[in-house]
């Protein structure tokens, strides 16, 4: 089986001999073996006999013959718009990125711009892009808790915080078992079932040390959860309203069926903006406070880990920031702070997570997509669908 360029002659009683060239490469090769043992006979002996393809062999190869050309093309587009837009990828990238503080971009639009971007042009600033979104989404939080009253909040998110703790044990008991039936890796499913459980990057983020998880299962358990948190946000909103949920049950519902805090935040903004346009986003904090609430188990949940893997000394990641949401609260209840500063703040607040949602979604990559197998994306897709129908029932009971 040789690599180079072989040029076949296919002769009919009706047309001219002709000569077709073809760039025999590692994919075409493949094909030819494939075709040889399904036809009974190599194309190297009727290459070298020089005797006529039959019509369905030729076609199979005329097949592959476009279907190589259009990908070359579309590779060679792409390739070619990236070396245009190169020089002036990180100013694009800027531009759009603040492109999330206007008033009509809504935080799916902002996630998906930051999808379109990484996936068409690249991230030239992922390094910066990871580490501001953590942080900005970490000051959005607690710039909300500005906007929201302690004794309201803790009243109306007081069954959601129940429903917490009940959801959380049974996700990593379900994932534990659901994981050994799928074969999962043990530490990759455990960190999968930690991401579902409370609140998805960050938890495996303050999980993966404590297992000694190394970056291979690291990024197939984020990437698995960052597919799911990109698929929540744009569905959650409409599911809701198609059933007919209230505020206050849809803020409870995205707090504990949606993973990640960003997502949970963007989700309860979307559905008061797009349904309760004239209310006071009440979906958009109880689901910050309920969500707030289950990150806090990072803690316990990290100390429990410590005792089943068996890890001394481990470093367990605080959610310090959840402390300062709580303060803000206080601060909003008890202190006379003019509405105008409020309102100022609360807008930053949620421009703020438009651009959180942005970055985050700038950081997918096909490399992300790839490393994410098969059986873990069944275990995080499974985990989910429990989580989101059983709290469902129950919200809606």
């Amino acid at each position: 089986m040789h690599n180079s360029a072989i040029t076949t002659t296919f002769a009919t009683a009706k047309q001219k001999s002709y000569v077709i060239k073809i760039e025999i490469g590692a994919l075409v090769q493949s094909v030819r073996i494939h075709a040889c043992h399904a036809w009974g006979h190599g194309f190297e002996s009727r290459t070298h006999r020089e005797k006529p393809f039959s019509n369905t062999e030729r076609l199979f190869l005329q097949i592959i013959q476009n279907e190589t050309h259009i990908s070359q093309q579309q590779t060679s587009t792409m390739g070619t718009l990236r070396k245009i837009i190169e020089p002036y990828n990180k100013i694009l990238f800027l531009v759009c990125m603040h492109l999330t503080l206007f008033p009509f971009i809504t935080p799916a639009i902002a996630l998906f711009m930051g999808l379109a971007y990484a996936l068409i042009l690249g991230n030239p600033l992922a390094k910066m892009a990871k580490k501001t979104s953590k942080y900005l989404l970490q000051v959005a939080v607690v710039c909300l808790g500005f906007g929201m009253n302690l004794h309201t909040s803790l009243a109306s998110g007081k069954e959601g915080m129940l429903f917490t703790i009940i959801s959380v044990t049974a996700v990593m008991i379900v994932g534990f078992f659901m994981g050994k039936l799928l074969k999962v890796d043990g530490k990759t499913s455990y960190l999968i079932s930690s991401g579902t459980a409370i609140c998805g990057g960050s938890a495996i983020a303050a999980v993966a040390p404590v297992v000694k998880a190394n970056d291979n299962q690291i990024s197939v358990a984020i990437g698995t959860v960052f597919i799911l948190n990109a698929i929540a946000l744009f569905i959650f909103p409409p599911i809701g309203h198609w059933l007919g949920m209230t505020q206050e049950q849809f803020g409870e519902w995205a707090a504990i069926a949606i993973h990640d805090t960003s997502s949970v935040v963007g989700a309860g903004e979307a559905y008061d903006r797009t349904y309760f346009p004239n209310s006071e986003g009440i979906a958009l904090q109880i689901a910050t406070l309920i969500k707030c609430t289950r990150a806090l188990w990072i803690i316990p949940l990290a100390l429990i880990t410590t005792l089943i893997f068996r890890e001394k000394n481990s470093k367990i990641s605080i959610p310090w920031f959840i402390l300062l949401f709580v303060l803000a609260m206080i601060a909003n209840t008890y202190l006379t702070i003019p509405q105008q500063i409020t309102s100022g703040i609360i807008w930053f607040a949620k421009k703020g997570l438009c651009m959180t949602l942005f970055l985050i979604g700038s950081g997918l990559s096909l490399e992300t997509l790839r490393s994410v197998g098969i059986k873990p994306l069944i275990q995080g897709v499974a985990l989910w669908i429990t989580i989101a129908v059983l709290s469902l029932v129950v919200i809606m009971l």
